[in-house]
Formats: C-alpha cells, sequence, structure tokens
C-alpha cells in the first residue's frame, strides 16, 4: 500500500500475480492503488462479517498463499471469491468517480427521466468501467492458470459473476438537497454503490443459502448442476461450491481448519457467536478485564467536549 505505482517494475512487488495480471498491471499502473484497496478491504471486510462464526475469515490474512478452506471449493471460499471480485470493481468504480484515475470519470447520466422533485446531476460512480476493469483483473487467474480442476475454475468465476451482479444490483439514487436553510426544494441526484460492507451482508446471506453443485456434461459442454436432483437449478446470483466444509471446531491443518479455542463468545446469545455453538459444546472459561472509557462528558461553548476516564470490571468469555 506504500508503493507509488509510478514504475513498471512496481508490478513485480506483488506477490501471487499472474501473467496477464502482471501485464495490465504494467498498462493500467495508475488502477493498481484501487486493487490494492480492494485487496486490504477484501480481508478486513470479510473478518468483519465472519467475526461471531466459528469460520472467521483469520485463514484470509495469508493470501496469496490460501489454505484449504479457501483452494479446495468449500462455501467459504465461494463467499470470499464473490467478495473480492465485487471489492476490485466497487473501489475502481469509486476511484472513477473521485478523479484519481486518469482513464476514466463519472459514470454516465442515467437514461431514465429524473422525477419533478430532483435533477441529475453530481458525479456518479462508474460502475461500467469498475465492472470491465475488475472482471478482467479478478477472472484471468482462473482463465489462464494451469493450477486446480475445471471444475474448481467454474466455480470461481461462477461465484466472481455472482459478487459483481449483487454489486450491480446495489447501485442506487444518491441525492443532495439544495435550498434555503435546507428547505430541499431542489435534489440533485446520481447514481451510487453502497459501502462494501453492505455488498458483503448481502452474500453473507448468499453464502448461508449456497448451493452445492457438481460438473458434468449436459448436452455438448460441461456446467455447474445441483449435487441433489431434488434443488432447483443454479441461477445467476447464487453462490455455489463444491465440497461440504469442516465444521471448524478443531485444529486440523489439512482442512483448513483453526479451531475455536480461546475464541471470545457471547455468553447470552443463542446465535452463532453464542458460547454454546462457538465452543462446540467443550464449554468456556470465565475471566474479569478492566476497561477504560470516556465518561461524564460535557460540552464547553465554544467548541469542545471535555470527558473523564472511568474504569469499570468486564466479564469476558473464551471457549476451552
Amino acid at each position: 500500500s506504500r508503493v507509488a505505482w509510478d514504475e513498471s517494475h512496481h508490478c513485480r512487488l506483488l506477490a501471487g500475480m499472474v501473467p496477464d495480471q502482471f501485464q495490465m498491471c504494467r498498462r493500467n499502473l495508475e488502477v493498481m492503488h484501487s486493487i490494492v484497496q480492494a485487496a486490504s478491504e477484501t480481508k478486513s471486510i470479510c473478518q468483519k462479517t465472519f467475526a461471531g462464526m466459528r469460520w472467521n475469515c483469520s485463514s484470509i490474512q495469508r493470501t496469496p498463499s490460501f489454505g484449504p478452506d479457501l483452494l479446495k471449493g468449500t462455501r467459504e471460499s465461494a463467499f470470499v471469491y464473490a467478495l473480492a471480485a465485487a471489492a476490485v470493481a466497487h473501489c475502481i468504480a469509486q476511484a472513477c468517480a473521485s478523479g484519481s484515475l486518469p482513464l476514466c470519470s463519472c459514470g454516465s447520466v442515467p437514461s431514465e427521466v429524473p422525477g419533478p422533485d430532483f435533477r441529475w446531476g453530481g458525479c456518479g460512480d462508474n460502475l461500467r468501467y469498475g465492472l470491465q476493469l475488475g472482471a478482467a483483473f479478478a477472472d484471468s487467474p482462473l482463465k489462464s492458470s494451469k493450477l486446480g480442476t475445471q471444475a474448481l475454475k467454474a466455480m470461481n468465476l461462477h461465484n466472481n459473476a455472482v459478487g459483481r451482479q449483487v454489486l450491480s444490483d446495489s447501485l442506487g439514487t444518491q441525492c443532495k438537497c439544495h435550498g434555503v436553510s435546507g428547505s430541499c426544494s431542489v435534489k440533485t441526484c446520481w447514481k451510487g454503490l453502497p459501502s462494501l460492507g453492505e455488498i458483503a451482508s448481502e452474500l453473507k446471506s448468499k453464502y448461508l443459502a449456497a448451493i452445492k453443485v457438481t460438473h458434468r456434461l449436459v448436452g455438448p459442454r460441461k456446467q455447474l448442476i445441483p449435487k441433489e436432483t431434488d434443488i432447483r437449478l443454479v441461477k445467476e446470483t447464487d453462490l455455489v461450491y463444491l465440497i461440504n466444509s469442516p465444521d471448524y471446531c478443531m485444529p486440523n491443518v489439512h482442512l483448513g481448519s483453526l479451531g475455536t479455542q480461546d475464541r471470545q463468545c457471547n455468553k447470552t446469545s443463542v446465535g452463532s457467536d453464542g458460547c454454546d455453538l462457538m465452543c462446540c459444546g467443550r464449554g468456556y472459561n470465565t475471566y474479569t478485564e478492566e476497561v477504560v472509557e470516556r465518561c461524564h462528558c460535557k460540552y464547553h461553548w465554544c467548541c469542545y467536549v471535555a470527558c473523564r476516564k472511568c474504569r469499570r470490571l468486564v466479564e469476558r468469555y473464551v471457549c476451552k
């Protein structure tokens, strides 16, 4: 992230790129800031989205050296690929709108007729350019690499496309008010993308409903079709996976499971972050921690807030 990206030899600093990505880097140096940002956001948002579950996306920190949980066609790898593909397109689209990229600018003015209370203006996110360049970068390893089976490549390409589709569907109208004393007598609106965290939440719903598939001949070519015959056909918006995930309860290097020992849990929750589910029935230990917080805050004219520091004891629970 500290690289200037103003010399083509900087492209050699990124590990894990395939030749097509390396050439794209050399030809589009200015977009590499957005791609590095997308990788960083994918890591942090994945871990935040799954913080309360047994699999908490911690293995993504080792990228580009994926572990078995992200290499073998699991439900978890489906989520990570979809989120990463969406993140690349998202960061490029917003970089265009911010003026950071010389080869693109604001998104095109929407074709739909504006309502009586607003007009099109501002600078919308350039989703079209983001999708185009993002797909070229994210999909090229799956099209050129000799690693992995055809089934795994087909699965990852499908999930990349799902991530970009969720991003496309999320493009919405955003507005700014104009008028005397904030009356909003006139609104200027444009098409903008929500935060990547909101995209991740939508993809998590698709992760929970993901379909197990197999890759086999259907007519003249191989397709991803549901493993269970009584399940409907796979849609373009469904995440898919090839193999079942481990339960992630115990450490297993061959399965990519780090286990949940010493993970913090919520004693009162009945959800995935609750001690019963998180600790897999092994029980939990309780300890007390002193936390320091701002308290007794007062606003002073003009113009600052003064607070005291308060200490209190908090009970924590960690899995055995």
